[in-house]
């Protein structure tokens, strides 16, 4: 294509990608699809011929238009472009990216700004789901510097506080969509669970590992990463999510004790390469599986008391923070967490 088409580049969180106006794009999803994939670069390892960074962390889209629905400002489609094969999916959400959105939304007029902070309501079309952003306007301006530090992420920015609620089942229909809280799969006990992401949790030491090993080295264990897999890809059918040979969900999450402070230690794929730290959603959904009774995390976290707690989840650069609000029969009702965004590049990409 030699006409540029309208974009953003940011960092959200811990990612980084491509933010687009819905009506920048193509309507029809496959033409969409074949226009993000040249964007991007893929299939390539390397995305030497595109955008992408040769990283599932950094060949991720966001798809925004004015919302007409009650009480929301935008909606909000991800999409996870797939770097060494010719995949687009729109199967997960991805919290990160999401912390983009909102100032996105306002830079392209979508939110008018408030003088000091702005409150962008997103409906998050993969799951159906809302959340509210908080971004900072002094002046009625977007500001990304700030004091905020998130693991992950050199430096600091602004705060962008993000609240989830009724995340419960957004992809799978159930907090728990086998309706237990723990199940075996090939001999192996794990916890399937969506709050948000869906996610199979399953003690390190089950899959011959500490839990504390470096990206690196898990990525180079191929047995062990191909036994993770046997796994997902029974857990998909029984989550709800059928056949997800070609899907990168469920995400599966390698737990161990925590040692710096958090309520748990985690390694995990996403779904074939280990993540370099976690996805918000991801570990939203690692933090709720703390508190079912019986589960693999639940046997080696160390949770705080309340209704409203702050759990740490360890992962290999740093400690990611979640907060679940639990209602009175102990079941989680919100989760919230901070998260910070840089604008990097406003122009024209082409494909």
């Amino acid at each position: 294509m030699s006409d540029g088409i309208r974009c953003m580049w940011m960092r959200g969180g811990t990612s980084k990608g491509g933010y687009f106006l819905a009506d920048d794009l193509p309507a029809d999803p496959a033409a969409r699809d074949v226009l993000l994939l040249r964007v991007m670069g893929s299939p390539d390892p390397r995305q030497i011929d595109g955008m992408g960074g040769a990283d599932p962390l950094t060949s991720k889209v966001a798809v925004v238009r004015r919302s007409a629905r009650d009480g929301v400002d935008v909606d909000y489609l991800f999409l996870q472009v797939f770097v060494d094969q010719a995949i687009v999916t729109d199967a997960q959400n991805c919290g990160n990216i999401l912390a983009g959105v909102g100032p996105f939304a306002i830079e392209r007029g979508l939110v008018a700004a408030q003088d000091g902070a702005t409150q962008v309501a997103i409906f998050m079309e993969n799951t159906g789901q809302v959340a509210v952003a908080r971004v900072r306007t002094p002046g009625g301006k977007v500001r990304y510097d700030g004091d905020a530090a998130i693991s992950g992420v050199p430096g600091t920015a602004a705060a962008i506080p993000l609240a989830f609620r009724d995340t419960a089942g957004s992809s799978c229909g159930a907090l728990l969509p086998t309706g237990h809280g723990v199940d075996h799969i090939d001999g192996v006990a794990v916890t399937m669970i969506d709050n948000g992401m869906p996610c199979v949790v399953i003690a390190a030491s089950d899959m011959g590992i500490t839990g504390y090993e470096d990206r690196d080295t898990l990525d180079a264990d191929a047995a062990m990463k191909a036994k993770v897999e046997a796994i997902r890809l029974k857990a998909g059918p029984l989550m709800n999510l059928g056949d997800v040979t070609e899907k990168s969900v469920p995400k599966m999450m390698l737990v161990a004790r925590p040692r710096d402070g958090g309520a748990i230690a985690v390694r995990s794929l996403i779904p074939h390469r280990v993540h370099a730290s976690i996805g918000v959603l991801g570990a939203v959904s690692v933090a709720t599986a703390c508190l079912v009774e019986g589960s693999p995390a639940a046997a080696l976290a160390q949770l705080p008391e309340g209704r409203s707690l702050t759990l740490g989840v360890e992962h290999p650069t740093g400690v990611t923070e979640c907060v679940v609000t639990l209602d009175a029969r102990g079941a989680p009702v919100e989760a919230g967490m901070l998260r910070t965004a840089r604008k990097l590049m406003d122009g024209e990409v082409f494909a």
